[in-house]
């Protein structure tokens, strides 16, 4: 009798070991996913507040908890716009959103998307980008899972004291810009071409350390330039810029299956189409911004873009001959992609 109570409690005793590490091992696999994303931007910036705050917390939803996304944007430790990409290479953030021209020298062939009048539609860029992405721009970045790649609506002058109507009202100004291919087309403008990342635009511009600066109109609200730039200078579509938003690859293969779906079908396609719909609104609001402050707003006349574009077209072919020096042999081959690709979504 005393052997079959002994019996019966190791029983007991056994199956309450399993059901516990049953338990255990429940609620270690319900255990949540904790994902760090990080990017540049001040969160009044359409982009963290239509864009990077809304994908981190639908995530959240359709993975029901699962996973759980904190955001790092601007005036956080892990925010350095320089420092980005590498940051999520490395794994020190899962998920990060970056400036395609900082630090410079990095994706050249995604570049060419900024070349001067490629266009100046953030939808069309950011399609063309996309769909020339698997081809032709996906080895420029190893270690990630690209998710997206978009750029901006057409980029304007803005400057602080003197007003920009032709070429000749350039010559001299200290003007920030956001890449090289900008960098160009300002010096062959006339400019100072004077390199910054965005948020230190409104205190060299308050010190008188720059004239002015490229932007599309967003910053004008998001970075509250509208208080320091009283002349605008609508340039036509002049130029656009890139921005890419990627997934450690090694943290997205570690994912279950089910979380690489959901971030796969809120990404790509599904995710770029959104672009030009949320630069014009972004950039709406600059554009209130400046009205409400009574600041002078001009369009480049006719004549005066002829001259303008006559000027810059020479930077494509420079800079072509100068990748096609540099290895990157099939640069025309892609300039022509990007080219097509626009021309499907403006329709000529």
């Amino acid at each position: 009798m005393r052997f079959m109570k002994g019996a019966l409690a190791g029983a007991v005793f056994a199956a309450g070991m399993t059901m516990g590490m049953l338990g255990a091992a429940a609620t270690a696999g319900a255990q949540t996913i904790e994902l760090k994303l990080a990017h540049f931007l001040p969160t009044i910036n359409g982009m963290h507040s239509d864009f990077l705050e809304p994908w981190a917390r639908e995530l959240e939803k359709r993975t029901n908890g699962k996973v759980k996304v904190t955001i790092y944007p601007a005036g956080t430790q892990l925010a350095n716009i320089a420092k980005l990409y590498d940051s999520v290479r490395s794994g020190v953030v899962d998920i990060a959103h970056g400036l395609r021209g900082i630090p410079r020298g990095r994706f050249p062939r995604t570049e060419i998307i900024e070349l001067p009048f490629m266009t100046g539609s953030a939808d069309a860029a950011s399609r063309a980008l996309w769909a020339v992405y698997p081809k032709y721009l996906k080895d420029e970045y190893p270690g990630v899972k690209v998710l997206a790649l978009h750029a901006h609506n057409g980029g304007l002058i803005h400057t602080r004291d003197k007003q920009v109507v032709t070429m000749s009202d350039l010559k001299g100004l200290r003007i920030r810009f956001p890449s090289a291919p900008i960098k160009s087309m300002l010096e062959s403008l006339g400019a100072v071409p004077q390199g910054l990342p965005p948020g230190k635009v409104y205190e060299n511009t308050q010190k008188g350390v720059i004239d002015g600066t490229v932007f599309p109109w967003d910053p004008m609200n998001s970075f509250k330039l509208s208080e320091v730039m009283n002349y605008h200078l609508d340039m036509g579509g002049i130029y656009t810029v890139s921005f890419w938003f990627a997934m450690n690859e090694k943290k997205y293969n570690s994912l279950p299956a089910d979380v690489r779906q959901i971030i796969d079908d809120m990404s790509g396609d599904n995710l770029v189409g959104k672009f030009g719909p949320w630069w014009d609104k972004w950039d709406s609001w600059g554009i209130e911004k400046v009205k409400a402050k009574g600041a002078t707003v001009t369009k480049l006349g006719p004549d005066e873009a002829a001259r303008w574009k006559e000027t810059t077209t020479p930077i494509v072919e420079e800079w072509l001959s100068s990748m096609e020096a540099n290895g990157i042999s099939d640069a025309r081959e892609i300039y022509d992609a990007m080219k097509a690709e626009i021309a499907k979504v403006e329709g000529n």
